[in-house]
C-alpha cells in the first residue's frame, strides 16, 4: 500500500452449471494464486458459486444450500490471509433469493450487496428467481456471523482510509443511474462489478466504453469481472471479458481467458487527491453503512506502465492528432487576442531554437485563420555574444520559407554600452552578462511592437516556467505567451509534426531546428563556432523535469512517490542518484522561482498542467520548500 498503490486482480473462474462444489474449487484456486502474487483485492464473476445460467434450478433447495456451503468454504479459505475477495452468489434471505456480491476477508463475511437492477428483457428474466432489494441496510446473522446486507455498504480500510470499496452487480452498471454514482459521491474510490455478461456482436466494445466512462465520471478505479468458461449455451454464449480502469484510463484488459488472474496496481491515493481538487465528492454517512477492514501494511511492487513522457502520447497516430489539436488551440488563442485588440501585426524574437520556432508557426496559423497577410508577422533575429551561425541561419531560412518579414538587429553594441553604463566587466560572463542580453532583446521587441502597432508574442514554454529558466523582465515577459502551457518535451514533437506536413524547404530547416541542442546562447560560442551553453547540462534533462512536473502539479504527489515513479519509469536510462539529484534541483527551482510565474502574461491553456496564476496554479512566491527538502534528504539516506 506504499504510496497509495493497491495490487488488485479480476478473474473469470471456470464453472459447471449448478455444481457449487466444482465452482468452489475454482474460486479457492484463484484465491490461492492471488495470495501468492500478493494481490490485496480479488473480484470474481456474478453467481460464480452456482454459475449464472442455472435458470429454474435456482428455485431448488439443494442448489440454494450448495451456494451457502460454497460461501462458507470461501470464508474458511480466507482465514489464511488478509486477501479481500468479492464474488457473486445467490443468497437465500427471509424466504427470498437475492443475487449478491459477497465480500469476504480474514474468515469474516464483511457484507453482502444485492443486485439492484434485475434485467427482465430480451434474453434476461432474472425477476423469475430473484427479488429486487429495498434501499435500507440491515444487520443480520449469516453462517453464524453478524454481517450486513444492503445496497449502501462501503468497505473502508482502517489503516488506508483512501481505499474504500463499493459493489455493483452486472446490470447495475448498464442502467441510466448506476448505483456506483451514489457510492462514489459517498466516498467509494474503488467500484467492483461481479458480472455475467453474455457475448453479442459489438457488445465487448460497448462494455468497455461503459467501464471507461464510469471510472472517469466517478474518479474511481473500476474492476469488472465477467463470467468464465462453463456457462450454459442453451440460449446464450458467454466469453470472459475482464477490465480494470482507473479514472478513465485502462490499466488491464483480457478477453477469452478463464482461471487466470488479470493483475495490476490501482493508485487510490491519486484518486483521493484528484477528488480533493475537483470537490465533487465527499463523506456521506446518512444512508451508508461503513464496514471496516484492515490490510497488512507492506510494499506493493509495480507492474503497471508509467509513461516517461506523460505529455507526449507514445502512439504515433495519437501523437499526430494531439499535435494538431495543440497547434489549433494555440492559434485560436492568439487569433482571439488579435481580434480583440484589433492588432494587425505581431513581433516574434526568432532565435532559430525550438521555442521561438513554434511561436512563429503558431503566429502563421493564426494569421492564416484571420486571412491576414503573413507580412504582418515581424520576425526579429538579434544576434549577440553567443549566437551561432547555425541558429542564426535557421532563423533566416525559417522566416523566408514562411513568408514573414525578417529584421536583423545586433544587440552587441547596445549591451556593450550597457555594460559601461553599469560598470560591468564584459570579461566576467556571469548572470549579469547573460541577463543583460535577454533584457535588451525584450526591450527591442517591445519598442518595435509600439512602433509597428503590434503585439509581442512570448516564446517561453511550460518547462522553463516550472524551473524559472527565464530572465525576469527579459524573455519572461511578452504581450501573449502562446507556448506557456506546452512542455519542452512536447515542443520538439510539435515542430517535428509541422515539418512532416510541410514542403521540402521548410521541412529541412524545421528538422534542423529539432536537432539543435536547447540553449539560450548567452555565452560565447566554442572555438569551432558551436553552442557552448547547453541548457540540459545546466538544469538537467527536460524529460526528467517534465516527468517531475506532471506528477507534482497534476497529481500532488510527495517527493518520495515522484522519486519512486521516476526510478521505475527511467530504470534503464538513469541511475537513482542521478534522478534524485535533479529532483532536488526541480523542487528548489520550482519553489524559488514562483515570483516569475506570479506575473505571467496571458496565454492559452492547452493541457491538464498549467502554471498560469489565473488558471491551474496559484502559489505564494514566499512558500518554503523545507518540508519537501526534508523528505528528499530522507530518500538520499
Amino acid at each position: 500500500m506504499k504510496d497509495g498503490f493497491v495490487k488488485c486482480a479480476v478473474a473469470s473462474a471456470s464453472v459447471r452449471v449448478a455444481d457449487p462444489i466444482h465452482n468452489t474449487a475454482s474460486i479457492v484456486a484463484l484465491m490461492r494464486s492471488a495470495v501468492e502474487r500478493e494481490v490485496r483485492l480479488l473480484v470474481l464473476p456474478e453467481l460464480v458459486t452456482t454459475a449464472y445460467t442455472c435458470a429454474d434450478l435456482f428455485l431448488q433447495k439443494s442448489l440454494q444450500n450448495g451456494a451457502v456451503d460454497a460461501i462458507a468454504n470461501v470464508v474458511e479459505e480466507s482465514r489464511n490471509s488478509d486477501l479481500l475477495v468479492v464474488f457473486g452468489s445467490l443468497v437465500p434471505l427471509h424466504g427470498r433469493l437475492y443475487n449478491c456480491a459477497v465480500v469476504v476477508q480474514g474468515g469474516r463475511i464483511l457484507g453482502m450487496v444485492p443486485k439492484q437492477h434485475l434485467p427482465n428483457y430480451l434474453e434476461f428474466y432474472e425477476k423469475r428467481w430473484f427479488r429486487v432489494p429495498s434501499d435500507e441496510n440491515i444487520e443480520m446473522e449469516f453462517l453464524g456471523q453478524r454481517t450486513y446486507f444492503g445496497t449502501r455498504l462501503l468497505f473502508t480500510c482502517t489503516n488506508f482510509p483512501e481505499f474504500v470499496i463499493a459493489c455493483e452487480v452486472c446490470e447495475d452498471l448498464w442502467v441510466p443511474r448506476a448505483p456506483s454514482t451514489d457510492h462514489a459521491v459517498a466516498g467509494a474510490t474503488v467500484i467492483t462489478n461481479c458480472s455475467a455478461s453474455d457475448e453479442l456482436v459489438g457488445k465487448e466494445e460497448y462494455r468497455r466504453s461503459l467501464v471507461e466512462t464510469q471510472s472517469a465520471r466517478l474518479l474511481c478505479a473500476y474492476l469488472y469481472s465477467d463470467a468464465g468458461e462453463g456457462e450454459s449455451t442453451t440460449d446464450l454464449v458467454f466469453s470472459p471479458h475482464n477490465l480494470i480502469y482507473e479514472d478513465g484510463h485502462k490499466l488491464a484488459e483480457e478477453s477469452g481467458v478463464s482461471d487466470s488472474l488479470l493483475v495490476t496496481e490501482i493508485d487510490v491515493q491519486k484518486l483521493a487527491l484528484e477528488r480533493i481538487r475537483r470537490q465533487s465528492f465527499g463523506y456521506d454517512d446518512r444512508a451508508y453503512q461503513r464496514i471496516p477492514f484492515a490490510l497488512e501494511e507492506r510494499d506493493c511492487s509495480l507492474t503497471r506502465k508509467f509513461d516517461r513522457n506523460p505529455f507526449v502520447p507514445s502512439d504515433e497516430q495519437t501523437r499526430t492528432a494531439r499535435c494538431e489539436k495543440i497547434l489549433t488551440l494555440q492559434s485560436l488563442g492568439l487569433k482571439k487576442r488579435l481580434e480583440h485588440t484589433k492588432a494587425k501585426r505581431v513581433i516574434v524574437g526568432l532565435s532559430g531554437g525550438l521555442d521561438s520556432t513554434l511561436a512563429l508557426l503558431v503566429c502563421v496559423r493564426a494569421f492564416d485563420a484571420l486571412n491576414l497577410p503573413r507580412s504582418g508577422i515581424l520576425a526579429v533575429t538579434m544576434p549577440g555574444f553567443g549566437t551561432t551561425k547555425r541558429t542564426k541561419g535557421n532563423a533566416t531560412k525559417l522566416a523566408k520559407a514562411l513568408g514573414v518579414e525578417l529584421l536583423t538587429i545586433s544587440i552587441s553594441k547596445a549591451v556593450g554600452q550597457h555594460f559601461k553604463d553599469i560598470g560591468h566587466d564584459p570579461a566576467v560572463t556571469d548572470v549579469t552578462y547573460e541577463n543583460s542580453q535577454a533584457r535588451e532583446r525584450t526591450q527591442v521587441l517591445m519598442d518595435l511592437a509600439n512602433k509597428r502597432g503590434g503585439l509581442v508574442i512570448g516564446t517561453g514554454d511550460l518547462s522553463e516556467l516550472a524551473l524559472g529558466w527565464a530572465t525576469y523582465n527579459g524573455d519572461h515577459m511578452s504581450m501573449y505567451g502562446v507556448n506557456a502551457s506546452v512542455p519542452k518535451t512536447l515542443v520538439r514533437h510539435l515542430v517535428a509534426y509541422i515539418a512532416m506536413i510541410s514542403e521540402p524547404s521548410l521541412k529541412k530547416v524545421l528538422l534542423d531546428v529539432v536537432d539543435t541542442p536547447v540553449s539560450p546562447e548567452l555565452l560565447p560560442a566554442k572555438g569551432d563556432g558551436t553552442i557552448s551553453q547547453v541548457t540540459e547540462d545546466l538544469v538537467g534533462p527536460y524529460e526528467l523535469h517534465d516527468f517531475f512536473l506532471y506528477q507534482v502539479v497534476r497529481f500532488g504527489y510527495s517527493p518520495a512517490k515522484v522519486y519512486r515513479l521516476a526510478k521505475y519509469a527511467f530504470a534503464d536510462i538513469y541511475e537513482p542518484d542521478f534522478i534524485l539529484g535533479w529532483l532536488k534541483t526541480f523542487y528548489r527551482r520550482f519553489f524559488s522561482q514562483q515570483f516569475k510565474r506570479s506575473c505571467l502574461p496571458d496565454g492559452p491553456k492547452i493541457g491538464s498542467v498549467s502554471l498560469s496564476p489565473r488558471g491551474d496554479w496559484r502559489m505564494s512566491s514566499d512558500s518554503s520548500v523545507a518540508l519537501w527538502q526534508q523528505e528528499l534528504e530522507t530518500l538520499a539516506e
